[in-house]
């Protein structure tokens, strides 16, 4: 019951941050986009040297 609650409390606050704040909400977005390309592009370059 209480994860039901904290996922519903948190897709709430994430539609009212998008509302209210678009262009922070776009910044924090795009932070995280980099930061998943850049962990991929560690493992990538990881495995690369692990087959050379």
């Amino acid at each position: 019951m209480v994860k039901k609650i904290l996922t519903w409390g948190g897709i709430a606050f994430l539609l009212f941050f998008i509302a209210y704040r678009p262009d922070s909400a776009a910044d924090v977005f795009q932070s995280l986009g980099t930061t998943v390309a850049d962990i991929g592009q560690g493992l990538g370059d990881f495995v690369t040297s692990l087959i050379a």
